[in-house]
């Protein structure tokens, strides 16, 4: 538990300056992030990541750290949206989710052992691929 609490601490501390026009910027991305989730179910790692780190200079785990946080509130406001309009599958989504747990953990893991050009390249690569399948 102190281990957690220091690396949050370090990460408060590693993380970008955010005055007015960061901010704004934030919100900007936040706004895309809905968006894009609620119209294809994506958002945090396609949208908020890359922008966090481009337009605001995060590094890529702080990027990615952030945006898992955000996610949640993303994802579970637009899962009820959607469960309005009768479009969500409770058995499926548990059959997803609760599996996800132990990749998350995985993955976390993993980020903190690679360097982060690595990981960015992972990314890039898999976006470049994701983009290839759905345009064939």
């Amino acid at each position: 538990m102190a281990r957690a609490r220091s690396a949050a601490g370090s990460l408060i501390s590693r993380a970008p300056q955010q005055g007015a026009s960061s901010l704004a910027r934030l919100a900007a991305i936040a706004t895309a992030a809905g968006a894009f989730s609620a119209l294809f179910g994506v958002g945090g790692g396609t949208i908020i990541v890359p922008l966090l780190i481009l337009l605001l200079g995060y590094g890529e785990r702080e990027a990615t750290g952030t945006s898992l946080a955000a996610i949640t509130v993303i994802a579970a406001l637009g899962a009820g949206a959607h469960a309005l309009y009768g479009n969500v599958d409770p058995v499926a989504a548990l059959l997803v989710g609760l599996p996800a747990v132990g990749g998350v953990l995985v993955g976390t893991a993993l980020q903190q052992r690679i360097s982060e050009r690595a990981v960015a390249f992972g990314f890039a690569l898999l976006l470049v691929v994701s983009a290839g399948v759905l345009v064939l």
